[in-house]
């Protein structure tokens, strides 16, 4: 299918299409920020030359009071963050009656997967769709302004590069290059139907092998992109003589703003991102970090007794990693369901069946692939190898094996200064009565003591199949037979002491 092309692609721009476009871009921010002429039925006299043309509103916006309006910042890479972004902003403006969007854009492009769904969103919005290319649309900014319905410029801005590449920046195979072309040039005359320039704009700068003309004039010949300055794209062509893809170029919002709808003609609602997009963002950015933290928390929790701060550190940290891609929406309900099941696994072995190794281990692979999943662009009714082939599993997997190496990392150093570690010391050494204690890493006198207590009778606390708990002279201790099961409650003989754990024997009467 179709779909299968877009999984583990992004749009993105590389630096030497930047380079390409840098002198145009210099060009441009010292030119006076005057208009190019726009098609006669949008544009009224111009004061003058350096003026920016006034775009006369339709009767009924003139006699309906101030035109509402809502304005949306894209100011980053395009992924599941700005997707939410964007989103809410058009369902707060299409529930408060607004007549148009405005997508304040600057990107250097983004997710392909992603593009798409912005595209839908934009399409969905019953009012107008402005973008204002302030100052890069590159890449995906370029395909997603293909579906607004005016684009104006900053002086100085940059729109094109669209080319599909992996995520890694290599290039897509050749098949799967024109599956995507052909899908996304068609979509593109969809949005833009009776518009045929601009799609053949957009493929110009998405296929490097389409030789773009408007009449006999050669815009872009084949083997290279096409990007596009502010004064490129205001230029005019063709049969009647109408602009490449842009409705003008203003200094800045507001001068847009005057022009098209006149000076207090108009209500401005600026779409501030919440704090919980903010965060989303930050906690996808440092997920191997948080990754890392808190598998080095959870090994230090089963060096150590019981389960107590470390434990519950190391969960909350796994869950932010988890729970911060999920708000990110890179993840659905699965992974949570994969996740859980872990975890409860886990509990299982740790509380129930200790030492057995096979619920703990389970489980901690479940909640590794969980965390691997959440961070997968998944798409709906595609089957898995379309989902997690090729390069779609390739960050998840760099971002999963960041964090072991940082736990990895922090567990040598903690295990070198493991024995004299005033903190580290106390937390592994057992407490009173009631409480668990383990052997590995305690300081020499507790060692000491643990010796004593070769061939002294307990009782066990929990059963042993073959590891869990006994109770020895007032203190519990992790411990394991080594033939058959005991079961809890039973009288028990300490036999011998490993680095981990007391060997013990059942005691028959």
């Amino acid at each position: 299918m179709l779909l299968a092309a877009w999984l583990g692609v992004a749009l993105s721009l590389g630096s030497a299409v930047r380079a390409e476009v840098a002198d145009e871009a210099v060009k441009e921010r010292s030119m006076p920020a005057t208009a190019p002429a726009l098609s006669p039925e949008t544009v009224a006299p111009a004061a003058g030359p350096a003026q920016a043309p006034a775009i006369a509103a339709s009767g009924t916006e003139a006699e309906a009071g101030p035109v509402r309006v809502k304005v949306i910042p894209v100011r980053d890479q395009i992924g599941k963050p700005i997707l939410y972004v964007l989103r809410r902003g058009l369902k707060e403006a299409q529930e408060a009656g607004m007549r148009a969007v405005i997508i304040d854009m600057d990107t250097p492009g983004g997710e392909l997967g992603v593009t798409l769904e912005i595209m839908e969103a934009l399409d969905k919005f019953e009012g107008e769709t402005v973008v204002y290319v302030n100052k890069e649309a590159i890449s995906a900014g370029a395909i997603i302004s293909a579906v607004a319905d005016k684009v104006y410029f900053a002086p100085g801005g940059v729109i094109g590069a669209a080319e599909v590449v992996m995520g890694t920046g290599a290039d897509v195979a050749d098949g799967m290059k024109r599956k995507v072309n052909s899908f996304m040039n068609a979509k593109i005359r969809a949005y833009n139907e009776g518009d045929r320039l601009r799609g053949e704009v957009i493929k110009a700068m998405m296929d490097p092998e389409y030789e773009f003309k408007v009449g006999e004039k050669v815009i872009k010949p084949k083997g290279e992109l096409l990007s596009l300055t502010a004064e490129e794209a205001a230029a005019q062509h063709g049969e009647p003589a109408r602009p490449l893809f842009s409705s003008g170029t203003f200094a800045k919002l507001d001068d847009l703003l005057d022009a098209k709808y006149g000076k207090g003609g108009y209500e401005i609602a600026r779409l501030e991102v919440s704090w919980s997009e903010e965060v989303a963002a930050w906690l996808s950015k440092i997920a191997p970090l948080l990754m890392g933290a808190g598998l080095l928390c959870v090994f230090i929790e089963f060096k150590t007794p019981g389960f107590g701060v470390l434990g519950i550190t190391g969960g909350l940290l796994l869950g932010l990693v988890f729970f911060g891609h999920y708000i990110a929406g890179l993840s659905g309900h699965e992974p949570a369901l994969f996740f859980a099941l872990g975890a409860a696994l886990v509990a299982v072995e740790l509380f129930f069946f200790p030492g057995t190794i096979v619920f703990g281990l389970s489980g901690a692979a479940l909640m590794l692939g969980a965390l691997v999943w959440s961070m997968v662009d998944v798409w709906p009714n595609e089957p898995m190898s379309v989902n997690f082939g090729g390069d779609a599993l390739l960050a998840p997997l760099l971002n999963l094996l960041a964090g072991l190496a940082i736990a990895c990392a922090g567990a040598l150093a903690l295990w070198r200064f493991l024995p004299r570690g005033w903190f580290l010391t106390r937390i592994a050494v057992a407490g009173g009565a009631g409480l668990p204690a383990q052997l590995a890493g305690v300081a020499p006198e507790a060692g000491a003591e643990a010796d004593s207590l070769l061939g002294r009778l307990g009782v066990a606390t929990t059963d042993l199949r073959p590891g869990g708990q006994v109770e020895v002279e007032g203190r519990r201790y992790e411990a394991r037979c080594e033939v058959d099961a005991i079961a809890a409650g039973a009288r028990v003989r300490v036999t011998a002491r490993r680095d981990f754990s007391l060997v013990v024997e059942e005691v028959r009467s």
